[in-house]
């Protein structure tokens, strides 16, 4: 028979449910607050790179100069892809970059003769390898489809910096380099997010770490979680002209319908991270002579509501879908149809930012949400560290609501 379960009872989604304890990150929604292993997210955005909080994540402190020293040369060490990753990423060339960056890490699993090595030494290889050559593959892919031989890694660069190397096959500028190192170190962790929740739950079957891995890319490629990267672009699409956006803001409220581009499910206030990414987006704009998309997006950011437009979206794509003249004056015309709605406010999130800094380092638009995968790397991993230090198999329970007890009748006597 089955379970005698209350619906009172069931969490779906898992919402609200603590499935363990962690170190890794901290979300405080109401204050506005994220911590990495005790530190601010602001502290660390504005006076670390991106190596000292991967470091913090994987060794749970934040390294001396030595300590920090040894790590960056590991992991530039393992820049360097196998030929045949290579070889794979051409084969799967035309595919999404989510799905070649989520095969490449799949096939890494196969190449490493460290693969089921055990300990933390042994994991930590593994997991320097995955940071650096998470970053290679998406930079390889994106010249192997352009129809060009792979940029090699630099090492005389940081990992920000030798990834826009590799990605456009030019030194790039200081202000580039720290506005993606920023990037990173925002989305390095952020709490039992899906994609984490699914790494932990394959590392929980004791899974290797690619495997672990696998699972979080493949669940961050999903729309509701990190794959929104045209979110902006189809909205502005169904408008179509600008005399349509005030009918289009109207219909949304009346209906329920998301405002695609601000607001956060943790946070009640301003996501923390956002500030950063304001910052970035504003000095990169300013220094390329391009400050409307800081602009335009300080101007979105006073639009909508949270009760009323929703709010889940990441708004990967506006950068990009900005820089087209007509899109620029429909999103203007989306600020003055939603004013009356500013008493209510929402904030925007890290990403909301983010894209407009992805479109002026000339980022494709379907790479977008691989960004969010390579700052999250070092989080990845250290969660399925701390699984693996006290792991019980993750295996909730459904309580079933079906029939029980059917007549089974035999194949020649079924209508």
């Amino acid at each position: 028979m089955p379970d005698v379960v209350s619906r009172d009872n069931i969490a779906r989604g898992l919402k609200g449910v603590y499935i363990d304890t962690t170190e890794t990150s901290f979300i405080d929604g109401e204050a506005g607050e994220l911590y990495y292993r005790g530190y601010r997210i602001h502290d660390l955005a504005e006076q670390c790179t991106f190596e000292e909080v991967a470091y913090l994540l994987l060794f749970g402190k934040l390294p001396t100069k030595l300590e920090l020293e040894e790590f960056d040369r590991n992991l530039k060490e393992c820049r360097t892809l196998d030929p045949r990753i290579l070889e794979v990423i051409r084969q799967v060339k035309d595919a999404h970059p989510m799905d070649v960056l989520r095969t490449a890490i799949s096939a890494m699993s196969t190449f490493d003769t460290d693969v089921s090595a055990q300990g933390k030494e042994a994991e930590i290889r593994k997991g320097s390898r995955l940071i650096s050559q998470s970053a290679t593959i998406v930079a390889a892919h994106e010249q192997i489809r352009r129809g060009k031989e792979p940029v090699a890694p630099d090492p005389s660069l940081s990992h920000a910096a030798n990834f826009l190397y590799m990605l456009h096959g030019e030194r790039p500028q200081p202000a580039a380099v720290r506005a993606i190192d920023t990037d990173f170190i925002l989305h390095a962790d952020h709490g039992a997010n899906a994609s984490a929740f699914a790494a932990r739950v394959t590392a929980s079957t004791m899974a290797d770490v690619y495997g672990a891995v696998t699972a979080a890319i493949a669940t961050l490629k999903g729309p509701l979680h990190g794959g929104a990267a045209e979110a902006v672009k189809q909205m502005v699409e169904e408008i179509g002209e600008e005399a349509r956006v005030g009918q289009y803001v109207e219909q949304a409220l009346a209906n329920g319908r998301r405002i695609m581009g601000l607001g956060h499910r943790m946070y009640r206030v301003e996501d923390p991270r956002a500030r950063h990414m304001r910052r970035c987006a504003r000095e990169l704009g300013e220094q390329l002579g391009q400050p409307r998309w800081y602009r335009i997006l300080e101007r979105i950011a006073t639009v909508a509501t949270p009760r009323r437009i929703g709010i889940r979206a990441r708004v990967q794509a506006l950068g990009e879908r900005l820089g087209l003249p007509k899109w620029y004056r429909i999103l203007e015309k989306i600020v003055a149809a939603a004013a009356p709605l500013r008493a209510s406010g929402i904030y925007p999130n890290v990403d909301f930012y983010a894209g407009a800094v992805y479109y002026l380092l000339r980022v494709p638009e379907d790479m977008f949400v691989c960004m969010f995968a390579l700052g999250r790397m070092p989080g990845w991993i250290a969660q399925v560290f701390e699984q693996w230090e006290d792991n019980v198999l993750i295996r909730p329970l459904l309580r079933y609501t079906g029939p029980t007890g059917l007549e089974f009748l035999p194949l020649e006597e079924r209508e």
